[in-house]
């Protein structure tokens, strides 16, 4: 078995060599004009090639300032911020496409705001911050990417390049302590060019409904009828040594510099919050809520605060399906510790890996959860209970007892984006068609996280484009609820970490249930 090295420079692909170009809108299974709005909402300005290093944004001479700060003002007003990119010489930039993330936080009181960045695309950025609670507030800016890491970040996204490789277990015949097993490398067959070995050497497993196809290498003793379970492999880095400079820890994810002065904010009787019922169709502003003493307040829809009987009461003769990755299976773990009675099948699976099934007998209220289809980075799992969304939707009968949430962001990083779009036009298909069969049931998409990961294998910045992608894409669909938590992980005075700490999951949950049980 031929083994991959750890992570280590390789050479630049050319720009003639794209493999994702083979791709065409047929093979995404969209049309040409949805395949435009889409790039429309993800092109972001930046630097046509990649300067100097010294030359690119620099976290230390970039700074913000707030535009005319008052001594004091009332809940309910808002302040501007004005952020200038420098570069490492201390000279503005004169482009665009830093990322950076703002938000207004007090630590005492846990609470927090979400600021958006806006691009003016020469050097200067803007943010208009909220002032939702009473007492005192200091804003933050972080530079996650220089517009320079972004380029190269946006390069790899677009090609083949298999940054992820995954595992094949092949098992034989007989007893568990004799039989043959067999490790192979495995990953995603995306185009004509998409395979990451060349030649007529693997096992291909075609899923007849997505088209998707999944390539391991061909076994030396074992058939390909024998591959039994589904591992994460090592990583592998594409950046040769220009690139690498780029990412050091000392240029990526860190707090500017700029203001430091406290806003004072004096209470206002006026009630900033909204008294929309939570239901389908509506948009996420900015900002979409906010914490005060660690609980979220929603500007989209009346949330609730539910207790455990309260819980167990909206989920009450309700069948929920939960499908996707480790953030899905927080909350069915969340719901599993807080509904009263409710219990743990024993399925006969791992823990992490799933599928998974709860009951609660006395409001028949039952919870499943399983993981999305490969590519998955997970612990060893069964092929067999790897699922693709789409093909579980088109087995789901709905109804108004029917709870359907789905999340599919942090295992689609690694790969080319046009895959991702081919997979949620999939999903939407089985969508359209659960809501025609049956528009009673509840349609929930679970929007990714922030992680705080910043390296060429996971970035926010990743995970913030296939966000758009999937609004974009079910922008249109009646029925659905696309449930955005990006600004509630994003704004949090904890550590932003690609599986949210405890209190954030209770925010969402409740999130989720009151779309499910509105006020």
């Amino acid at each position: 078995m031929r083994r991959f090295r750890p992570p280590s420079p390789k050479p630049v692909f050319p720009n003639n060599t794209n493999k994702s170009s083979a791709i065409t809108v047929f093979d995404m299974g969209i049309s040409d004009e949805e395949w435009e709005r889409l790039q429309k909402a993800l092109d972001r300005p930046g630097p046509k090639e990649i300067p100097p290093l010294i030359l690119s944004t620099s976290p230390v001479h970039s700074t913000f300032s707030i535009v005319g700060l008052k001594e004091s003002y009332e809940v309910g007003e808002n302040i501007s911020v004005i952020i200038k990119a420098r570069d490492h010489t201390n000279n503005l930039k004169t482009y665009g496409g830093d990322f950076f993330k703002a938000k207004l936080f007090n630590s005492k009181l846990k609470a927090s705001v979400y600021g958006e960045v806006v691009d003016h695309n020469n050097g200067t950025y803007s943010v208009t911050l909220l002032l939702p609670w009473s007492g005192q507030a200091n804003v933050f800016i972080r530079l996650e990417h220089s517009s320079e890491v972004v380029q190269i970040l946006k390069k790899y996204r677009e090609t083949s390049f298999p940054r992820s490789h995954y595992y094949g277990h092949f098992e034989g015949p007989g007893p568990n302590k004799t039989r043959i097993e067999e490790v192979v490398q495995c990953n995603l067959k995306w185009g004509a060019e998409g395979s990451w070995i060349k030649g007529d050497c693997c096992c291909e497993y075609k899923d007849i409904k997505t088209g998707t196809v999944w390539q391991c290498e061909t076994p030396k003793t074992l058939s390909c009828d024998n591959l039994v379970q589904h591992s994460s492999g090592v990583l592998e880095n594409p950046l040769n040594a220009f690139e690498m400079q780029f990412f050091a820890k000392k240029l990526t994810n860190v707090h500017i510099t700029g203001d430091t002065q406290i806003i004072n904010v004096l209470p206002n009787t006026a009630d900033i919050g909204t008294t929309e019922r939570c239901r389908s169709g509506l948009t996420t502003p900015v900002p979409a809520g906010f914490y005060l003493k660690n609980v979220w307040k929603s500007f989209v829809c009346n949330t609730q605060l539910f207790n455990s009987a309260q819980m167990a009461n909206c989920l009450k003769n309700k069948i929920v399906y939960m499908m996707g990755d480790s953030t899905t299976r927080q909350w069915f773990e969340y719901l599993e510790r807080k509904v009263p009675g409710i219990q743990r099948m024993n399925l006969h699976t791992r823990h992490l890996g799933g599928p998974l099934m709860a009951v609660e007998l006395k409001n028949n209220i039952i919870i499943h959860w399983r993981p999305h289809g490969v590519p998955l980075r997970f612990y060893k799992v069964l092929i067999t209970d790897l699922h693709y969304i789409g093909n579980d939707i088109d087995n789901i009968a709905g109804g108004s007892h029917v709870v359907v949430v789905f999340t599919i962001f942090a295992h689609r990083v690694f790969h080319p984006l046009t895959f991702y779009v081919h997979e949620v036009a999939k999903i939407r298909q089985s969508v359209v068609a659960l809501l025609r069969r049956a528009p009673e049931t509840t349609v929930i998409i679970k929007s990714g996280n922030t992680a705080g990961l910043k390296n060429i294998f996971q970035s926010d910045w990743y995970a913030l484009q296939l966000n758009t992608v999937m609004q974009e894409m079910f922008r249109d669909i009646a029925g659905v609820i696309y449930l955005d938590v990006w600004q509630m992980t994003s704004c949090h005075y904890l550590t932003e970490n690609i599986h949210p700490a405890p209190v954030i999951i209770a925010n969402e949950v409740s999130m989720l249930l009151s779309y499910i049980c509105p006020a």
